[in-house]
């Protein structure tokens, strides 16, 4: 068996433990001993649509990086009880973007919100998060404080990107500077990968608690690369080969300010207004509008595209380099693991 194949295996015996599917140990772990009135109706109100979006799928990637490095600095499986603690929250985060966003499919389905409707789409994306941290309560291993700190910190922050993130696409003609663009994708993309890699450090018994800290720092940061590399390849991809599961052109009639516009708005400010025009166009009126089109044709000819994946590219190497290191500041890493960690750089990209 494939041995990324055989730990998400193992991460989906994790996530499956915490969805009820009417399982009262779980019930009682997740509401306390107050669930006598909460029948399955009720329950199938909240969990039905959290185990729609995670059946279909993802890839998965920030549980898996969590545990690969955990594996990596001599933590064996001691981070898996954590992985919903990640996707949980990942997952949360999808469906109320689909929701800001007006969204029509995600992962090749009908967004969360259009099949359930947007009061039960907010208030199941709400719990998502809030159910995440009963893995916290239920974990056994040490630092559960730092755990706690790092889980709020990192939801935080990554609701601070969203709205930086909303800000910029509902008002049209507001074009940010680059490193805002860097600054708000290491918020809204980078701060699960930052999780991730600090709960694999966290969960790994490292008793030196000055060198956990150093280890935490080194590989969050090169996480969060990772992270917006891996943002501004999908980025890349909605305005190129498109996104399987999306909707071709979202990115236009939703008015983001992926890289490869902002890019071309700072290259070309003679041609502000008509991009401008083109995603009022797009978000006004769908998009099948010729405007949508041409400005698809601007962006592919100015060569925006080619650079905003050369800079991916870039940062995803500067996150091999440190993942690919002997040692994590002082704390030993393994070969396999490393390894491991560098093929799934390459996979996700």
């Amino acid at each position: 068996m494939d041995e990324y194949t055989k730990r998400l295996e193992k991460i989906e015996a994790e996530l499956k433990q915490w969805l009820p599917q009417n399982n009262e140990k779980v019930i009682g772990r997740i509401f306390g001993n107050d669930k006598k009135e909460i029948n399955a109706e009720s329950l199938g109100a909240l969990f039905d649509p959290l185990h729609d979006i995670l059946v279909r799928g993802g890839k998965r990637w920030r549980p898996l990086l969590m545990t690969l490095i955990c594996e990596t600095i001599g933590g064996g499986d001691s981070s898996l009880p954590l992985a919903p603690l990640v996707e949980f929250s990942h997952n949360a985060s999808l469906i109320h973007d689909d929701i800001e966003d007006d969204s029509d499919q995600r992962r090749g389905k009908p967004a969360i919100h259009q099949i359930y409707g947007l009061d039960t789409a907010i208030n199941s994306g709400s719990f998502f998060y809030f159910m995440s941290s009963c893995c916290i309560e239920a974990f056994s291993g040490e630092n559960k404080e730092e755990i706690y700190r790092a889980w709020g910190e990192h939801m935080r922050r990554l609701h601070m990107g969203q709205a930086m993130d909303i800000r910029w696409h509902n008002n049209i003609k507001f074009t940010p500077e680059i490193d805002e663009y860097y600054f708000m994708c290491g918020l809204k993309t980078g701060s699960l990968a930052r999780l991730a890699a600090e709960l694999g450090v966290y969960t790994a018994g490292i008793s030196d608690k000055v060198k956990t800290a150093e280890a935490s720092r080194l590989l969050s940061d090169a996480s969060e690369k990772l992270g917006i590399g891996f943002q501004i390849l999908d980025d890349v991809k909605n305005l190129t080969t498109g996104i399987p599961g999306k909707k071709s052109k979202d990115d236009i009639v939703e008015g983001k300010k992926s890289l490869p516009v902002t890019l071309y708005l700072h290259k070309h400010p003679e041609k502000r207004d008509k991009i401008f025009y083109c995603i009022y166009e797009a978000k006004t009126n769908g998009a099948s509008v010729p405007e949508a089109d041409e400005m698809l044709e601007l962006l592919r000819e100015s060569g925006v595209m080619e650079e905003a994946e050369e800079k991916a590219r870039a940062l995803l190497q500067e996150a091999r380099v440190v993942f690919g290191r002997d040692d994590y500041a002082g704390v030993p890493a393994g070969k396999e693991g490393r390894s491991l960690l560098d093929g799934l750089i390459v996979n996700i990209s």
